[in-house]
This record gives C-alpha cells, structure tokens and sequence, in this order.
C-alpha cells in the first residue's frame, strides 16, 4: 500500500477539483486521491470510483511524482491522418478545381501525395479541412429561355 501524506492546501484542491474541472476523467482522479487522504483501503477506492487497482495506483504514483498538476493532465491517443502531412496542398489545390465527387478527390488525392485512400474517408478529411462538395444541379433539357422570359412578361403584367 502506498502512503501518501496530504498537505491541506492539496486537500481544499481536490475538493474542488473533483466538481468543478471540466474533464470527467480529472474528476474521477480527484475523487481516488481524496478518498485516499480519508485513509480508505485501495479496495474500496477502485471499487468508489469505478476503476481497476493498476489504474488507482496509477493515480497515486502520478500524484506523487508530479503532485495535483500532474492529475489534470489527460492523455488520450489522437492518431494523425498521412493527408494531415499534406494539407495545405490537397487545400490549395481544391480551392481552385473543387472535385465533382469524393471519387473524384480521391483519385487526385492519390495524384498529388501518392496516398490512396477510400472515398469515404475522403469525405471525412475534407469534411474536417473545411471543404464542403459542391452540389450541382441539372438545367432541364427542354429549356427555352425566350419562352420563359415572354411567360414571365405576361404573368407579371397579371398580378
């Protein structure tokens, strides 16, 4: 069992802390080591906060080592995409040839940086760079222009 001895300045910090930081994996870590200033069994700990005992002596190591700050880190794992490399680029180019369809992106996504990737995850990197795909539209084959405009001429004439 680790022992651990809490100042009251780090006892007031983990009261707050447990309700009042915005990330709900902090709150949690400052609930364990509050628990823990109660000298309550590492047991009961795991079992209050909901965590495994590995993960509670993580807790405990982590706040020994580098004290109430180094709770409120989070570290999650964020992979990072092989187009982020190449952002500005495939950027550039699309803002001025817009692709038609992802497919289409894909295939000059491919040209350009040598990275194949799925149409949907195209969508979903352009999506995330801010490139919206453009929705166009069909002008009806039967048309006629002249008929319109002299339709237009009569009917407002009318109301």
């Amino acid at each position: 069992m680790l022992h651990i001895t809490f100042s009251e300045q780090d006892i007031a910090d983990l009261r707050y802390e447990r309700y009042h930081h915005p990330h709900p994996r902090v709150q949690m870590k400052m609930e364990a080591l509050l628990l823990k200033s109660r000298n309550l069994p590492h047991h009961e700990i795991a079992a209050c906060v909901g965590v495994s005992g590995p993960t509670l002596r993580a807790y405990f190591r982590a706040y020994l080592a580098g004290g109430i700050a180094a709770l409120r880190e989070v570290h999650f794992y964020q992979p990072i995409s092989d187009l982020e490399h190449h952002r500005s680029t495939i950027e550039a180019y699309f803002t001025h040839h817009p692709p038609a369809n992802a497919a289409q992106a894909a295939a000059v996504i491919e040209e350009l940086t040598g990275i194949k990737r799925s149409p949907t995850q195209i969508r979903i990197f352009m999506k995330k760079i801010g490139l919206k795909r453009l929705k166009t539209y069909a002008i009806p084959a039967k048309f006629d222009h002249d008929a319109q405009e002299a339709f237009k001429k009569t009917n407002s004439n009318h109301a």
